[in-house]
């Protein structure tokens, strides 16, 4: 596989970007800051100040929700919907998020992150997160901006920004090591997940952090072990008062079953079993980061990020079970991405506004090379290891784009309005290596952009956002030689949010409008016409020691969304549902604290969904099809901290094992069901 090429357009324009600082008009006013990265460190005051929905889970909150995967997390944000691991993104390390109706499958139309890097193995070409290389015990918060973030932050965005953040690099030496164990009485099997930590910061001002994560054992289904390891090196230095060089190097490695789908009989016979004992999943990453920062003063920054990664993902599908068996197919993928992105923003002020004008531009290469062998003539049941696998379908693509944005936060009175544009050019390239068969796509893209927030106060805010979106076609939609379009997105905001540090509420109206978006039906894809996402998503929590000094430790969260997210394009199925989402789905918890002690209990509820665009209602036979029952749970906690650096916490999952099930649809369908009643103890060290 050839070595990504260094564009030399790309450095010239990051070399470019060097002068601004020289060049900028100098101004001092007392109280403003330039922000410049949007994202930043997702304070308080960036969620209360941003135009537009967002949420951040923090790391208290992870670690009190008891999760053992980055998905169970996700499912407290509103808006978000997450599905469980089902069909061929059915492994633990694979990533299944949707936002307001769009699909989850493998979280393709959203821009997710890891300390602001693209998380997929190729951004514009395989945006899919089969491989989500990730991991919760390495995460400090997790940054969901749901709108208004479009112009800076891309491609696949119309479902938003997910930006999960790894643990910083801490200023006195610090040491940590935790350790969680899950298990389903009803079923055995044991789930394992040890998080590991270590940094600090010299006197010379290096700092650096060693981060380990790693999960090992089997969740409550036959077939479905895990194994992942994700080891990261983290760096900082002040090169001056006002240089900083930063960076990171990951190496993450993962290796987990897929247990498959059930058929309506074998579920009901045995919801637990597999009846898939070769599917499993595979995956690795080596990733390279490094971050030059330079702040002349508080109105000026730049800084320009550059990344290099190679990853490999490869799977095993057989067609049935052991008895039946009659083909097996191999899926080695390889990737390799390297990105450069300079960035300068500037505050300037004219007359009784202020400016902060920014402007940056990314430069993408990605390179992929797919494969698929075939195993065939073992005879049905047999051993299929037992003959040698022949080659049956080989590829290899790139993508280059080219991303340009700009945009001007305008602050006057109490207005903040940020006009923006991002401007998309796109090369993609596929080549059929057994044929010779040349495909290619061109795409030049303006996406404007406009956010608009009034500050009632320091703790209430108005906001409104117009953002557009667009995702180029992918490599294996490239090479199925069809006439399929890109996709473009409008998405529309109008909320209110508080905060005064005891009370907080965000409520928000949305809508996105979706043209003419690419579906996945019967192994094609397809452009399946334009869908409309429209709905209201409402927040809030209190801390009760705002009511009453007796009830200090006391706090309560809520969250209720309604969406409705239907088909537009003309024939039968005009007016229904899309697959895979629930039209309301609530979350409310209660925590207590007192002294050592922390008690929490949290639920959630979502309704039905459907799994086909024609809503079909009746459960078919291999049970890929039919209503989905929606279904409420509830989780509880307890921790006591022993002061001396060691906590201890025991929780129950599905607290009242209510069984509920998704459906897939794709070569692994059939029925999956969801976490019973789930046992589980954490501790943690910090020394």
């Amino acid at each position: 596989m050839r070595v990504v090429r260094r564009s030399y357009l790309a450095l010239g324009v990051a070399l470019a970007f060097t002068h601004l600082p020289a060049m900028a008009e100098r101004v001092e006013l007392e109280g403003t800051e330039v922000v410049g990265d949007w994202l930043g460190e997702a304070s308080e005051q960036d969620v209360l100040n941003h135009a537009g929905a967002r949420s951040v889970l923090r790391r208290q909150q992870i670690q009190e929700s008891g999760a053992s995967s980055v998905r169970e997390v996700l499912r407290r944000v509103p808006g978000l919907q997450v599905q469980d691991s089902n069909g061929t993104g059915g492994s633990d390390i694979s990533l299944n998020v949707g936002t307001r109706g769009l699909t989850s499958r493998l979280s393709p139309r959203a821009t997710i992150l890891q300390d602001g890097v693209p998380l997929a193995v190729a951004p514009y070409g395989q945006p899919q997160l089969s491989l989500a290389p990730t991991s919760l015990g390495n995460i400090e918060s997790i940054d969901v901006v749901r709108g208004g973030g479009a112009v800076r932050y891309g491609p696949q965005n119309v479902g938003g920004i997910i930006n999960f953040v790894t643990r910083g690099i801490p200023e006195e030496l610090a040491r940590e090591v935790s350790f969680q164990s899950e298990s389903a009485p009803a079923q055995g099997g044991f789930l394992n997940r040890s998080s590991a930590f270590l940094g600090g910061t010299a006197d010379n001002g290096l700092g650096m952090a060693l981060l380990y994560s790693g999960v090992r054992g089997d969740t409550y289904r036959e077939q479905s072990g895990t194994r992942i390891d994700d080891v990261m090196l983290k760096y900082r230095y002040a090169l001056s008062e006002i240089d900083e060089l930063s960076g990171s190097l990951q190496y993450y490695r993962a290796d987990a079953d897929m247990p498959g789908g059930l058929s309506a009989a074998e579920f009901d016979h045995d919801p637990y079993a597999s009846d898939r004992p070769y599917d499993n999943f595979e995956g690795d990453r080596k990733q390279a980061v490094i971050k030059y920062k330079r702040s002349p003063d508080a109105l000026s920054s730049f800084e320009v990020t550059s990344f290099y990664n190679t990853s490999y993902r490869g799977a095993v599908l057989a067609n049935n079970g052991a008895d039946s068996l009659t083909w097996l197919r191999e899926f080695p993928r390889h990737y390799e991405v390297f990105g450069i992105e300079p960035r300068y923003s500037q505050v300037l002020f004219v007359g009784d506004s202020s400016h902060e004008l920014g402007v940056g531009y990314r430069y993408t290469e990605e390179d992929s090379a797919e494969k698929r062998y075939d195993r065939i003539g073992f005879g049905s049941g047999g051993n299929p290891y037992s003959v040698p696998r022949r080659l049956a379908a080989s590829s290899s693509a790139s993508t280059e784009a080219h991303a340009l944005y700009i945009d001007d936060r305008i602050d006057i009175g109490r207005w903040t309005l940020t006009p923006g544009l991002r401007y998309e050019q796109v090369r993609v390239t596929s080549r059929n290596r057994l044929s010779g068969a040349d495909q290619k796509q061109r795409y030049s893209e303006p996406l404007p952009s406009l956010n608009l927030m009034y500050h009632l106060s320091d703790a209430w805010k108005l906001y409104a956002n117009a953002n557009t979106s667009f995702g180029s076609i992918q490599y294996f939609q490239l090479s199925q030689e069809n006439d399929l379009q890109g996709e473009k997105a409008y998405t529309y905001e109008l909320g209110t949010r508080y905060d005064d540090g005891l009370w907080n509420a965000e409520l928000t109206l949305f809508r996105i409008d979706f043209d003419d978006q690419l579906e996945l039906t019967n192994a094609v894809w397809r452009n399946a016409g334009e869908t409309r996402h429209r709905g209201a998503e409402l927040a809030g929590g209190i801390d009760f020691a705002a009511l009453d000094p007796r009830l200090a430790g006391l706090s309560v969260y809520a969250s209720l969304v309604l969406t409705k997210a239907t088909r537009e394009e003309d024939g039968p199925n005009q007016g229904n549902d899309v697959p895979f989402y629930s039209r309301q789905v609530a979350t409310l918890g209660l925590r207590y604290a007192s002294g050592p002690w922390v008690w929490n209990l949290d639920g959630y509820a979502q309704t039905r969904q459907f799994a086909d665009s024609a809503n079909t209602r009746e459960e078919s036979t291999d049970g890929a099809l039919g209503e989905i029952p929606g279904y409420a749970s509830w989780n509880a906690r307890g921790q006591y901290d022993f002061g001396n650096g060691l906590t201890l916490a025991a929780g129950v999952k599905n607290l009242l094992d209510r069984q509920y099930y998704t459906r897939s649809t794709d070569t692994n369908r059939g029925k999956y069901l969801g976490q019973p009643r789930t046992l589980y103890v954490q501790t943690s060290l910090s020394f």
